[in-house]
């Protein structure tokens, strides 16, 4: 099943990736899948009525409404609960804001310059193995997730640029990255021009991405992350080059 949900609108756009349950008591009744679709109802009615509102108050708002809608049926303070990485992007009063919460990045392209916005704290934990991961999840000294704690979105990465200099946008789940940051076939510069005119489009990022998983000759970069020989790849592509034009 596909944990990842891509949306973009007018003014914004939004790409969730669900982290796959572990082999773990999770203490809810409800799975990954329905906590990405939750989630990106809450900040998809946020993104579309309120243009002003700062993103990290917007995502604390939508996860405390998840967390508050299931808190009944199910064990909100267990670590292993559902959750999320988030990417946003909004168009606000000449600005573009973006947010950034775990391994989906938002990649800029701002007067040609490529910048790749990230947050790369799970790529330096201690370990990977599963005590590791739970025990430091949605901690100072581990990383962070969108899940039961509105505070998390206090950590995320975020920020704003001038709209009239962005040119090209990409926001994309970890899977739709590892041509730069598993295999290092790509630069962000080159991931950008892979999926959008007119070079490419966001399919072809994607095709080349299975391709690269499926060769045997495909070498990982020292110290990359490949848990899944494939993972659920989402990316969207926005281009301003014409509008600014």
């Amino acid at each position: 099943m596909n944990e990842d949900v891509g949306e973009v609108q007018a003014t914004w756009a939004l790409v969730l990736d669900g982290a796959t349950a572990p082999p773990l008591e999770t203490g809810c009744v409800h799975g990954v899948r329905w906590y990405v679709d939750q989630l990106s109802r809450e900040l998809r009615t946020r993104l579309s009525s309120d243009g002003t509102m700062p993103l990290p108050d917007m995502l604390a708002e939508s996860i405390r409404a998840v967390t508050e809608s299931h808190a009944s049926t199910c064990d909100t303070a267990n670590p292993s609960s559902p959750s999320s990485t988030v990417s946003l992007v909004r168009e606000r009063s000449g600005e573009l804001d973006y947010l950034v919460l775990a391994d989906s990045p938002v990649i800029l392209d701002v007067d040609g310059e490529v910048r790749p916005v990230l947050d790369d704290r799970i790529d330096h934990l201690p370990a990977y193995d599963l005590d590791t991961v739970t025990r430091v999840r949605n901690t100072d000294a581990g990383f962070w997730v969108a899940s039961t704690d509105p505070t998390a979105a206090y950590r995320a990465v975020s920020g704003s640029t001038p709209l009239n200099q962005v040119r090209r946008v990409a926001l994309a789940s970890d899977g739709a990255t590892r041509l730069v940051d598993v295999f290092g076939l790509l630069d962000w510069a080159g991931l950008l021009d892979l999926c959008t005119p007119p070079e490419g489009d966001p399919r072809g990022l994607i095709t080349r991405t299975r391709a690269a998983e499926d060769d045997p000759t495909t070498s990982v970069l020292p110290g990359a992350r490949r848990a899944k020989g494939h993972d659920d790849a989402t990316v969207i592509a926005l281009d301003y080059r014409e509008a600014h034009a």
